[in-house]
């Protein structure tokens, strides 16, 4: 049997969880930005209605566990059983404010004079790497943000949030000190990639083929072979990135795993990622494949020169030597890979291989030097692959590249932003009277 003051208590304690819910509101109405720097409607709409759903389903079990307070039946259990109901509902109140602060780390940002626009714009050209010209699945919005630190990060749709609930939107992290220049869509498509990767199912189909070639190679051979396999998930999102940029990509992954050398040959066997040096080669041959030139070749000494690995152990060399070896056919089974959600394409095949090509890139650069306009209306990925083609060939300065990308986000923000109009409207939780009303309970009376 529970006491009446336990009762109280813990009625009082969920009107309390109650009125604190009420601060929950929509991003809309408490985040300030300017339209261009906006993230985009359908990430708005699917932001603001996730946090109501969760935000409404908590009241209505808040309102639910008061009104069972009253109810003869629950007097019947202890306190100690009703005080672990209810704290079940604060840890669920808990987990939607972890939620709100992950939406918040994004939206709030985007109230930084220059810096919001600019996110604006890598949120079209996430949203535009994304989109494959096959339409193989329906892509989720995306959202990017900055942050302190050397890598970038995402959060994928559809993937869990703290409390069990669906990620609605894609988000983003992207390095600080990569911004501005054509380096950063590098490491924003790797993360695209890594979202697109599992919308395809390639890690768990190409993991299957893997298994398959396993079955007849030497011991050795399996070594190198489960390596890659171990490695497929961030080799996957590096396709993505080169597939969509060539040179680019290569050379914005140079830049963030340029580290001593002691951690660019760090060889673990037990994480998800390549090390290093062996990182940039199968970038180089992934580049190799989809965009036949001399360049990969030039770029392959250069990143010897600058990481010579003669000096290392001689265990250390042999593994690098089966690595490089098998590479190749590594690189080949990826691309030749035919998914079924590819429906019978190989993967190579949908991505805008032919448009990347380095010849491509460079005749569209002359071109637009003398038409900027139809740069502007080009694909945001595009663009870039454009821009970081130039620049591997010396043709464009790090300033002209800095003054060109930060007029372009700025135009694709403000583009979009014309584009789709004014935001949606918010979904507004009700006044905290009627929350209180409805709940049929009040607090207690003062004694005098």
């Amino acid at each position: 049997m529970r006491r009446a003051a336990d009762t109280r208590f813990l009625a009082n304690e969920a009107l309390s969880l109650l009125s604190r819910l009420q601060t929950v509101r929509s991003f809309m109405l408490s985040t300030p930005m300017v339209p261009a720097a906006a993230v985009s409607g359908a990430a708005q709409r699917a932001i603001n209605e996730h946090l109501a759903r969760v935000a409404f389903d908590l009241r209505d079990q808040l309102l639910g566990f008061v009104g069972w307070l009253k109810e003869p039946e629950s007097q019947q259990h202890s306190a100690a059983r009703t005080q672990a109901r209810f704290v079940l509902l604060k840890m669920r109140f808990n987990n939607l404010l972890d939620q709100v602060d992950i939406f918040a780390d994004v939206l709030s940002q985007r109230g930084e004079h220059g810096t919001g626009i600019w996110m604006a714009g890598l949120d079209v050209l996430a949203e535009d790497a994304l989109c494959l010209p096959g339409r193989y699945y329906d892509p989720p919005p995306l959202i990017c943000f900055l942050e302190r630190g050397h890598g970038a990060a995402i959060r994928r749709a559809r993937t869990r949030l703290p409390g069990g609930d669906q990620n609605p939107v894609g988000v983003i992290q992207i390095p600080r000190e990569r911004m501005v220049g054509s380096g950063i869509a590098s490491s924003l498509i790797h993360e695209v990639g890594h979202q697109g990767s599992e919308l395809l199912e390639l890690t768990t189909s190409i993991r299957a083929e893997i298994d398959k070639h396993l079955e007849g190679l030497e011991p050795a051979g399996q070594v190198v072979w489960k390596l890659y396999q171990r490695w497929l998930n961030e080799i996957l999102s590096d396709c993505w990135a080169v597939a969509h940029l060539g040179i680019a990509a290569t050379y914005g992954l140079m830049s963030v795993v340029s580290l001593p050398s002691y951690f660019v040959f760090r060889i673990g066997t037990d994480g998800p990622h390549p090390f290093p040096w062996i990182r940039v080669k199968i970038s180089l041959m992934l580049g190799r494949q989809l965009f036949p030139h001399p360049q990969w070749d030039a770029l392959d000494e250069q990143w010897e020169a600058l990481y010579p690995p003669t000096e290392l152990p001689a265990d250390k060399q042999q593994l690098l030597g089966q690595l490089q070896a098998a590479l190749p056919d590594f690189a080949r089974l990826v691309l030749e890979h035919r998914p079924r959600a590819l429906r019978g394409r190989r993967v190579r095949e949908a991505f805008p291989v032919a448009e990347r090509q380095p010849a491509r890139l460079q005749s569209l650069f002359e071109q637009w030097q003398q038409q900027p306009a139809a740069r502007e209306k080009s694909a945001p990925s595009l663009v870039f692959a454009v821009i970081g083609q130039a620049k591997a060939d010396g043709r464009l300065t790090a300033e002209q590249e800095y003054e060109l990308l930060t007029r372009l986000l700025t135009r694709w923000a403000l583009n979009r932003a014309r584009n789709h109009g004014a935001p949606p409207p918010p979904v507004a939780a009700p006044p905290l009277s009627s929350l209180l009303t409805d709940s049929g309970i009040h607090e207690p009376r003062t004694k005098h």
